[in-house]
């Protein structure tokens, strides 16, 4: 079914949702005196920006209806350095913990390298794709694949390097690990093997992959 904006109804962001979105926007002030047309409206500004990260699109080839896609970028780069996309992530994980709970009892970390040709100082060249500019991404989930931690860095910076970053980056608060409740995870190798570490969240400590388990990864 199409909506009013001329895509799949599916893209359009429920209410309930919108509601939770709403309190987590910064607070614009109007310029009475400023002509011209005026600011777009955030609910579509939203629309059309999950729009672009759902379907994969460029942002140039963004339907019309949703909007300019210079408006629609601008925005999206303005709410990015304000923190909104990760207050909505926080905001989600928060929710979802009340209503199912994050899993922390095993957790697993991997990492993806992606094309990043405006990228500027912020990438590095891309070791399979013959030394193209690009980026890499290390993801950290809870036991059912939600994504609680990420950090990215250069396409050419190796695993192991970002293994420190990425356990640090969660962007909720880690339930202290107990005798009964053990936390653990496990890090996707490059012979497709996976390593195990029990425990290894009290520390925040990276020694417990030992030498022949780095060798692996390393060869």
């Amino acid at each position: 079914m199409m909506s009013e904006n001329g895509i799949d109804s599916s893209y359009e962001i429920p209410s309930e949702i919108w509601t939770r979105i709403v309190p987590l926007l910064p607070q614009t002030k109007r310029n009475k005196k400023k002509t011209g047309r005026p600011r777009m409206d955030n609910k579509k500004a939203i629309t059309a920006i999950l729009y672009v990260l759902r379907t994969g699109c460029q942002w140039k080839a963004l339907p019309r209806t949703l909007g300019a896609s210079s408006t629609v970028h601008d925005r999206f780069q303005e709410w990015r350095r304000d923190g909104v996309f990760r207050r909505m992530w926080i905001n989600g994980l928060k929710l979802y913990d009340e209503k199912v709970g994050i899993n922390w009892k095993w957790q697993s970390m991997d990492g993806v390298i992606t094309k990043a040709p405006l990228g500027g100082k912020s990438t590095g060249p891309n070791p399979t794709d013959r030394a193209k500019s690009g980026t890499k991404r290390s993801l950290l989930v809870d036991g059912q694949g939600i994504p609680i931690g990420i950090t990215v860095d250069c396409a050419n910076r190796h695993d192991m390097k970002m293994t420190r970053g990425t356990l640090q980056s969660l962007v909720i608060c880690r339930p202290e690990s107990t005798l009964k409740t053990h936390q653990h995870t496990c890090v996707l190798t490059k012979d497709m093997t996976f390593l195990k570490c029990t425990n290894c969240w009290k520390t925040m400590d990276t020694s417990f992959i030992s030498e022949r388990e780095e060798n692996v990864i390393t060869n």
